[in-house]
């Protein structure tokens, strides 16, 4: 079931997903987080560092699970994930290092770094997890295509996310990795609750497959018909099609 909230612009839309993921932290005795890399969530993450700065809001009794990895960066590449979060995240907050799970993209076998990440993820219940959609339908590296009951997995990047992410490699698509580790479709519905965070023109197609859409594997995000608490933030742009 979706609720769908558009706001007028991106700090809006920033402020309305702090306000839901405050909730969680603040009424769990034990919070497990699902988040995200990439810009849709980073302006929520200003939000916790300057409320856990200015407010004292503490992440100390927070466990943390990353969506997924590059396969080939080490954990101190100024692109991997494990660098985005800590930098966007977790150095401004108080949750202990070893509460945070993000797959490990240097591993020297990938296909067990998958099983172990999943079978880690499955010691906890994620109570919020964080989304983005990618202008494909995607969501985590799930490309379409994906079976909806796929769990963590290695995954080979389509052109499309490749050429999406060249940005953050100085839009130089040969650097962009070509294989990520990503929890899967089923991974991803086992949250209790889920934010997904979409703006722009360019995601308004992917939108309205996922909600209005037939459920099909071409459009990934459309798994999510059959959660049952899924909040979708958008501005006008990406909400333009429904």
């Amino acid at each position: 079931m979706f609720k769908t909230i558009i706001k007028d612009n991106y700090d809006q839309i920033s402020s309305e997903a702090f306000r839901i993921m405050k909730e969680v932290v603040k009424e769990k005795e034990r919070p497990v987080l699902g988040l995200a890399t990439g810009s849709s969530p980073v302006g929520m993450y200003k939000k916790m560092i300057a409320d856990h700065n200015s407010n004292g809001t503490s992440y100390k009794h927070c466990v943390t699970f990353n969506l997924d990895e590059y396969v080939g960066l080490p954990k101190s590449h100024d692109q991997s994930y494990y660098t985005f979060m800590h930098e966007n995240l977790f150095d401004g907050l108080d949750i202990p290092e070893e509460n945070i799970h993000i797959p490990s993209g240097d591993a020297d076998d990938e296909k067990q770094a998958c099983v172990d990440y999943e079978n880690a993820l499955k010691q906890y219940v994620v109570d919020i997890q964080l989304l983005g959609i990618g202008s494909d339908g995607h969501i985590a590296f799930n490309e379409p295509g994906t079976p909806f009951d796929a769990e963590t997995h290695l995954v080979k990047l389509e052109e499309q996310t490749r050429i999406d992410n060249a940005r953050f490699f100085d839009d130089d698509i040969d650097e962009v990795p070509t294989q990520a580790i990503t929890q899967g479709l089923a991974s991803i519905m086992r949250a209790r609750k889920i934010v997904l965070i979409a703006t722009g023109k360019k995601k308004a197609q992917a939108v309205r497959d996922m909600i209005k859409g037939e459920k099909t594997t071409d459009c990934p995000a459309s798994i999510l018909q059959d959660h049952p608490d899924v909040t979708v933030i958008l501005d006008k742009d990406a909400a333009s099609l429904l």
